[in-house]
């Protein structure tokens, strides 16, 4: 079967980024399953996924943009000291999780740290690179037709 819209797809994939660094795998684990659409994959990668079928393996670069949007320089925020655990380290490169408006885990990463203030930046950490999309596709279940 062919992924279209709807299907349940279960699939090995790899981030990598364009030194050949591995961001993220699944390949050396459990497989991910998902609907198309449901918000799983960045909508970069599943764009990637259409047309293919049970069994495909593909790998193909996706340029700066093209998955996890590009660098948005508002995505970067200067939050007061006091509004972290007192007993928290705080240092460049940790990541922090945040709690959004809806209730949502957002992922910021420190960038700066002073007396008073923590810069931190929410953009997505591939966010403006390229990336290689590695994907085997093991199953491919399709929604009853219409």
């Amino acid at each position: 079967m062919q992924i279209i819209g709807g299907s349940r797809v279960t699939l090995h994939f790899a981030l990598r980024l364009a030194d050949g660094m591995v961001a993220e795998s699944s390949f050396d684990g459990e497989p991910v399953s998902f609907v198309m659409g449901d918000g799983t994959l960045d909508q970069g990668l599943e764009l990637a996924l259409y047309g293919l079928r049970e069994g495909e393996r593909q790998t193909l670069t996706l340029m700066p943009g093209q998955a996890f949007g590009v660098r948005d320089d508002e995505a970067i925020g200067i939050l007061p000291k006091g509004r972290f655990p007192e007993d928290m380290a705080l240092e460049r490169g940790q990541i922090v999780a945040f709690t959004g408006a809806e209730g949502e885990e957002i992922p910021g990463a420190i960038l700066e740290v002073d007396a008073e203030n923590v810069r931190v930046d929410f953009n997505h950490p591939l966010a403006g690179r390229e990336i290689e999309f590695e994907v085997q596709v093991l199953s491919v279940e399709n929604p009853p037709p219409v």
